[in-house]
């Protein structure tokens, strides 16, 4: 039954009650659940929410709900973010000075779900406008619309976020019209590249390697920030390689703190399956500055091992994609996929059997509030780790 449309002025952004964070699970496993039972579904979420990447508040679900019943279950849709520690850094106006690289707030979203019966009536597109009121500084927002009533209350815990990203299976126009103030000025699409390749029959000993298993990929993380840090500092104002022409920052999330380990147990939750002897990543010995790690995913068939994190040079590269084939053919995966490869080594990538295509799901879209507009920021390292 399709209702009738509501005010948009009678409506607001609220942190789901508990009761709502599992109707919202409810609503969403049909669609999302996969070969999950309904049981599975709500307990794999419950796990995620203890994981580092959600936990001490970390994660908030928000519903669209009436002024006057906002812990109701039959709010008109809901989202999720996740608060998380990122990097800006602004070029430097002289050569031999680094670029300014500070730690800022920034946030993740996910799961944007409006049921059916309230489909057509803009409530999504109007709870993303509002999300940016409680998760963003409200210094460069624009004024708040009238026609929406009150701005919704500000939530402990958020808020204060420089910058926004999400993954869009709806196209680049949706979100892209949910700004602040309604009317454009929401979230831009940055590279949607991946490169694919078959796993081959190609062999090789693991001499100058070491497989990495998913404890140890903690340690790796933590150094691998500490060298993101590094190389924005050092990050070219203009290069023919960025998505806008001269950067007025770059900006990244931090593989830290859960982000880049979540998603292994959530790609297998569940499922009979794992990594031939548990391998989740890879490091040369010979160059430790070259290494990688993944994911899989497994629905729909065939599977696919989803590089979440690469660092490698030219030169290293071809040794370290052949590595993870391999670990993918080893465990019965027929496909490895990477996210925005860097430009230097994507001709390399071709000669060793990767095509280049241009998603039209899991758009990367980004929103920037800080000084200045979007068309001016880069998305600098915007691999699958990113992805929530």
């Amino acid at each position: 039954m399709i209702e009738s449309k509501v005010d948009f002025a009678s409506l607001s952004l609220f942190p789901a009650t508990r009761a709502q964070v599992e109707e919202s699970w409810c609503r969403t496993w049909p669609q999302w659940g996969g070969t999950l039972s309904l049981a599975e579904y709500i307990a794999r979420e419950v796990e995620m929410e203890s994981m580092d990447h959600a936990k001490d508040g970390k994660f908030i679900t928000w519903v669209l709900a009436p002024r006057d019943d906002p812990t109701t279950l039959d709010f008109m849709c809901s989202c999720e973010t996740f608060k998380r520690s990122g990097l800006v850094a602004y070029p430097s106006s002289s050569t031999s000075e680094p670029n300014s690289v500070h730690e800022v707030t920034c946030y993740a979203i996910a799961s944007v779900f409006t049921p059916p019966s309230k489909r057509g009536r803009g409530y999504a597109s109007h709870m993303m406008s509002l999300l940016h009121w409680v998760i963003a500084s409200h210094v460069n927002l624009p004024k708040f619309p009238e026609a929406w009533g009150a701005p919704p209350e500000q939530v402990a815990g958020a808020s204060e976020g420089l910058f926004s990203c999400l993954y869009s299976d709806v196209g680049e126009d949706f979100y892209r019209l949910a700004g602040p103030g309604g009317k454009e000025g929401g979230w831009e699409t940055r590279g949607a590249v991946s490169t694919i390749w078959d796993v081959g029959a190609e062999e090789g000993d693991d001499n100058g390697w070491t497989w990495l298993t998913q404890e140890q990929l903690n340690g790796l993380w933590d150094r691998d920030a500490g060298r993101i840090k590094k190389e924005l500092e050092n990050m070219l104002t203009s290069d023919t390689s960025y998505e806008v022409e001269r950067p007025a920052a770059f900006v990244t999330y931090l593989p830290t703190n859960g982000v880049c380990g979540f998603h292994i147990p959530r790609s297998t939750y569940a499922l009979d399956f794992s990594m031939a002897g548990g391998v989740w990543g890879i490091q040369s010995l010979n160059d430790p500055d070259t290494y990688a790690c993944w994911s899989v995913d497994l629905r729909p068939p065939p599977p696919t091992l989803i590089i979440t994190r690469l660092c490698a040079s030219e030169e290293t590269f071809p040794g370290l994609i052949l590595k993870i084939r391999q670990a993918a053919r080893r465990s019965g995966i027929g496909k490895v996929e990477v996210w925005k490869l860097r430009e230097g080594l994507r001709d390399i990538a071709k000669r060793t059997g990767g095509r280049m295509v241009i998603r039209n799901e899991h758009l990367p879209q980004m929103m920037w509030y800080g000084a200045g507009t979007m068309k001016n920021i880069e998305w600098a390292y915007n691999e699958k780790f990113s992805w929530c």
